[in-house]
């Protein structure tokens, strides 16, 4: 049965949990927040099924794609709304088209991501945009096998644990089943994404948030504060180093261990479709750089190449090392931050998220001298961070009114987020 001595030996992909056939696995989370299976062995009738559709103990082999494509949307405006390039809502599109389903990661009712499906064209808003917090699985991959066994074409998009999770899940290819996964760094606890929230929400005054926006060049470093009165909403946005949460994220104070020795790299997902951002594609395909985001695509299955080709994009081959090089969570795992067991120690008693995470990862010796350099550098040059006595004097209470990570309209290369603050009350 399933013991998770190590927990760099579990991804959270739930296969185990959804294909006992006993139900006697449950998932518990741990002091970081994430979700490990626990087996109830009153219940178990050791079938070793659990153990079969594990992708760390059986994990796919490594390959190189058959074909390798620069993209971009022709539909500009869900090309702004996509993370990158926005190839996976043209993709979706058309299984929705030919009736089938499409699954992907969205935000539920209290800002946690779950994963989730969709019938309709509408329902693929939710899914576009980057989430940078480990998904819950939900029951997706039964809910995928019996859409697929219905015989209506499915496509489930994840991270790459999540698509080998799936594949070990149902144990047979499909020929209805599209798999797309993306290049991916690690996913961050939920816990900390929690408490950065609460914090958020339950500050005297509101400060910034983060992530990724495309407006002002995908170079530009930017930091903005409006306030509508009508609407009586605060947004904010700001860049992901002045960002507590992303700068966590980044820096790999918060992914989970099993991030760091990751089995899905090398696109040994099993997947038919790999999609990430294009970075190095100024170097590589100037042409193809605007700065509101191109997607690289690479196909492992021969099939789709001209399913690819149909779409309304505009592609170009490319090679995969060129890829690689500019794209290294591709082949290698992040490595843990030098704190970060330090951190997490510290997590439960600390007053401020942010506090904590400027703690760990402010710049120390050399680099702590170049970080001051570029300070005084910047104040030379001008621009520096809004007065707070343009916000609103008190502000009682927020709720979250809308999160959109790697929101485009400042620039590509800018990890952002939007995030809109109702106000409940003000004084």
């Amino acid at each position: 049965m399933i013991n998770i001595v190590n927990k760099q030996d579990c991804c959270g992909c739930t296969a185990c949990v959804q294909r006992c056939p006993k139900q006697c696995i449950s998932l518990q989370g741990d002091e970081e927040g994430f979700l490990y299976p626990k087996v109830n062995v009153d219940d178990c009738i050791e079938c070793g099924l659990c153990e079969k559709v594990c992708p760390v103990i059986h994990p796919y082999e490594k390959r190189i794609p058959l074909h390798t494509f620069a993209a971009i949307n022709n539909d500009e405006e869900i090309r702004m709304q996509s993370s990158s390039g926005g190839v996976f809502t043209l993709i979706a599109e058309k299984v929705i088209d030919d009736g089938g389903v499409v699954f992907g990661a969205r935000f539920d009712e209290k800002w946690q991501v779950v994963l989730d499906y969709t019938e309709t064209k509408d329902g693929l808003a939710a899914f576009r945009g980057s989430k940078y917090v480990q998904a819950r699985i939900e029951d997706t991959y039964k809910q995928c096998e019996k859409f697929l066994k219905e015989e209506r074409k499915v496509l489930y998009s994840g991270t790459p644990c999540q698509i080998s999770g799936l594949k070990h899940f149902l144990r047979k290819e499909y020929d209805n089943l599209l798999t797309v996964d993306f290049v991916c760094h690690g996913v961050p606890s939920p816990k900390a994404w929690r408490k950065y929230l609460s914090e958020l929400t339950s500050k005297e005054f509101v400060q910034q948030i983060s992530m990724r926006a495309k407006n002002r060049g995908w170079k530009d470093f930017s930091f903005k504060v409006d306030y509508d009165k009508d609407k009586s909403a605060l947004s904010f946005i700001s860049l992901a180093t002045d960002n507590a949460y992303m700068k966590a994220f980044l820096s790999d104070l918060i992914l989970r261990p099993s991030c760091h020795s990751c089995v899905a790299k090398e696109c040994s997902s099993n997947s038919d479709i790999t999609i990430a951002d294009f970075w190095g594609i100024w170097e590589v395909n100037p042409a193809f750089y605007d700065d509101k985001g191109t997607s690289v695509v690479l196909i492992h299955n021969q099939k789709l190449e001209a399913f690819f080709k149909n779409l309304n994009l505009r592609y170009s081959k490319t090679s995969y090392e060129d890829v690689v090089k500019y794209n290294s969570a591709l082949v290698r795992s992040s490595r843990p931050h030098k704190y970060r067991k330090l951190f997490w120690t510290e997590f439960e008693e600390t007053k401020s998220f942010s506090k904590l995470v400027s703690k760990h990862t402010f710049p120390r010796g050399l680099q702590a001298i170049k970080y001051v350099i570029k300070i005084i550098l910047k104040k030379i040059v001008g621009g520096g961070k809004i007065n707070a006595l343009s916000l609103p004097s008190r502000i009682n209470k927020q709720e979250i009114n809308s999160i959109y990570f790697r929101e485009k309209r400042n620039s590509w290369k800018n990890y952002e987020v939007i995030i809109e603050l109702k106000i409940i009350s003000n004084n």
